[in-house]
This record gives C-alpha cells, sequence and structure tokens, in this order.
C-alpha cells in the first residue's frame, strides 16, 4: 500500500492510493493523473511524503558507492576499511526540512563544487522505537570533489540548501526483505538522457535493521524520520550534475521522484525573499 501527502484547498492532508485515486482520510478521493509519479489533480499539489524531522543517511552498503570513495578520495585507506568494517558510517542529512524536498520541487548544486551527483536511495521511515514504518525513494545530493579533497568536508559536500528529496509515496509492506530494483535517468533541459543505470537492494551488503540499530544506538531519533541506506548507482567520473538536468528516480513498488536541479545559492535566494 502506498501513502502520499499533498497540500490542497483545505491544508496539507495525507492519503493512501487505491487504483487512479487518492483516498483521503474523510473519504474524498483526488485523481491521480500518473500512477508513476503521482501527480494529482488540481488543486491538489504533491509534497514530500512526509515532514521529517530528521534525515539520516549511511553509505558504502554497496559495492559500488565503496569503490567510488576510494578513487575520489586523497585518503582511500579510510574509505577501503569503512565498508568491511563492523560499524557503519551514518551522518545527518537534514533537520526540521530544511534542505529537503518533495517531487517536482527542485534540488540544489553546489557553486563551489565542479562535481555534483545524484545518489538514489531506498529511504525507511521510522515510526516509534525506531520501527520501520515504510520505504520510499531518497536523493541523496552529493559534492563528490568536496567530500574527496578531505573525508572531513563530508558536511559540506552533504548538508545544503535543496541537497535532498523524497517521494513520491511511503510504501507499506510486511515484507521488507523484498528485493526492490532501483532505476536513475538524468535527462538535459531537451529531454536527452545523459546519464542512466539501475541496481537492486540484493546487493546491498548490510540490512534495514542492521542500519537502524546502529543509527539508535545512544541517538535519540524522533519518529517520523527517514534513514537513507545508501546507493549503488555511482555516474563516472566525468559526469556532474548542472543546472536544468532533471533526476528521475524509479523504484516500481514507490513510483518515481523526479526533481529539476538548479543552483543552491538560487534555492537560498528564493528562501530569503
Amino acid at each position: 500500500m502506498r501513502y502520499v501527502r499533498f497540500r490542497g484547498p483545505s491544508g496539507i492532508e495525507t492519503g493512501k492510493v487505491e487504483g487512479g485515486q487518492v483516498v483521503t482520510k474523510g473519504d474524498a478521493r483526488i485523481e491521480v493523473l500518473d500512477p508513476e509519479t503521482l501527480t494529482l489533480a488540481d488543486p491538489y499539489e504533491l509534497l514530500a511524503p512526509i515532514a521529517a524531522p530528521e534525515v539520516w543517511c549511511t553509505d558504502f552498503t554497496y559495492e559500488q558507492s565503496r569503490d567510488a570513495r576510494v578513487e575520489e578520495s586523497a585518503a582511500q585507506d579510510v574509505y577501503a576499511r569503512v565498508y568491511d568494517a563492523q560499524r557503519p558510517r551514518l551522518f545527518m542529512k537534514d533537520a526540521a526540512g530544511r534542505r529537503t524536498v518533495g517531487p517536482g520541487q527542485p534540488i540544489g548544486i553546489r557553486d563551489d563544487s565542479n562535481w555534483n551527483v545524484p545518489e538514489p536511495e531506498i529511504g525507511l521511515v521510522l515510526g516509534e522505537s525506531g520501527r520501520i514504518a515504510g520505504l520510499t525513494i531518497g536523493n541523496d545530493v552529493s559534492s563528490r570533489d568536496i567530500e574527496g579533497a578531505n573525508p572531513l568536508y563530508l558536511p559540506q559536500a552533504k548538508t545544503y540548501a535543496g541537497a535532498c528529496a523524497l517521494g513520491p509515496a511511503i510504501y507499506v509492506t510486511e515484507n521488507l526483505d523484498a528485493t526492490l530494483r532501483i532505476r536513475m535517468r538524468v535527462t538535459d533541459e531537451f529531454g536527452q538522457i545523459v546519464f542512466e543505470d539501475e541496481t537492486s537492494t540484493a546487493t546491498m551488503r548490510r540490512s534495514y535493521a542492521e542500519l537502524v540499530e546502529w543509527l539508535l544506538l545512544h541517538n535519540p531519533v524522533p519518529p517520523g524520520s527517514v534513514l537513507l541506506t545508501g546507493t549503488g548507482i555511482v555516474p563516472p567520473d566525468g559526469f556532474s550534475l548542472r543546472a536544468g538536468h532533471f533526476v528521475d528516480i524509479y523504484v516500481p513498488e514507490i513510483g518515481r521522484l523526479i526533481n529539476p536541479v538548479v543552483r543552491a545559492s538560487e534555492l537560498i535566494q528564493k528562501s530569503a525573499s
């Protein structure tokens, strides 16, 4: 079952996707214009599926991610060792939703970076006591050259305006061990594909339960937070996001998360105006 969050004439509401409609708690029915993006008929606007108080990330859960970090970094041994370590790397991506956007909203790239990449990931939506309440799609947008220069620059490489996207829905399932296929396609402003690839959660080194256990260890993460579980899709070294690109991430059970790319400085300017 999929659940969405949206803004309408009555304010922000949530609803359950049933066939070609979203059914609200009040049993109102809203037409879904696209079964994958879950775009809603006017005057309804699809939002990030949850207003997460915190978004956390982990990485090196896929071999591709480890290899990419080793190649880009001047501190290669650090990244080579963490992939096989018992303790995963965890870091906060956002708090209070200041840097997180929903479907159709622009994601940001840093002006002081020449190597910006999308990172498509499965996001774990956490309930009370860290229970995994559902799954969503996340985009952990990152500046690889900043992190590659020095691992201590990780917060600057990962945390900035528009650096995270979530959506389009929360997928609730009893079978959290099921393999999910993840596809990403990046197109330019003319609709031409500039990069595409796919992976699956079958190649993850760590389980969802293990990652959540480490996240909650001596760490009071509030319910409704999201943990992004790492990426298995890594664009080649010659690829970088630029303003005008569109990032399309597709997981059949969840839907398609599509976001245009802009400069993060533009998002800052808009929020200040």
